[in-house]
């Protein structure tokens, strides 16, 4: 019982700190429109990107990414007893991936408005296993590069990230819990990939939606 007290905990806090919107919190600091008002009104990098504020998307980006790596690096330490974290280590770092992704996607701060969750995402990879996050950032950067779809590389790292995982980590359990979270973001992205099979989905840095 007390174990299932201490998981809630960490998933709540995971939650509240993916909650947190660095789009929003940067565009209000550079004094530019909130990114619900233009674009896809997707409080995410690639749409404060379309303010032509190449500066304001890179904090965005950062300041996403660094939640996650820090929600899943330190929460499970700072929530979990030794003895506890010793033994369910892959499965509190899997479960506090899940809820700082679930946080950014539905804000409790923001009406339950949030983003797509690849940066938070990608931070939580890395935090989890930094081979893991860098071949998961590598398909995201290769496929961005060749195609200029930012979503059609997150779909693509979605796919293949439980894959990574299993392959470099053989830890089952921390599999199906990151299986969990790309279908999160695969979910996010239904209309990117709709956008994608009729032509009409905008390339990075474009200004439509």
């Amino acid at each position: 019982m007390l174990l299932v007290i201490y998981i809630f905990c960490l998933v709540f806090l995971s939650y509240l700190a993916g909650s947190i919107s660095f789009a929003v919190i940067v565009s209000k600091l550079m004094l530019l429109p909130s990114p619900y008002s233009y674009g896809s009104e997707n409080p995410g990098a690639t749409n404060v990107l379309r303010t032509g504020n190449k500066l304001a998307a890179f904090f965005t980006l950062l300041g996403d990414t660094a939640k996650g790596f820090l929600a899943v690096k330190f929460l499970p330490v700072c929530v979990l007893p030794d003895t506890a974290l010793l033994v369910h280590a892959p499965v509190a770092t899997g479960l506090a991936l899940i809820g700082v992704l679930l946080g950014h996607v539905f804000p409790i701060f923001h009406s339950f408005k949030g983003g797509k969750g690849v940066a938070t995402a990608a931070g939580g990879l890395l935090a989890l296993n930094l081979a893991v996050g860098f071949s998961v950032l590598s398909t995201w950067l290769i496929v961005s590069f060749v195609f200029r779809y930012s979503s059609l590389a997150a779909i693509c790292a979605s796919l293949v990230a439980p894959f990574f995982v299993f392959w470099l980590t053989q830890q089952l359990e921390l599999t199906y819990l990151v299986s969990v979270a790309s279908v999160i973001l695969l979910l996010r992205h239904k209309g990117n990939i709709v956008n994608l099979l009729n032509g009409t989905e905008s390339k990075i840095g474009s200004k439509g939606n």
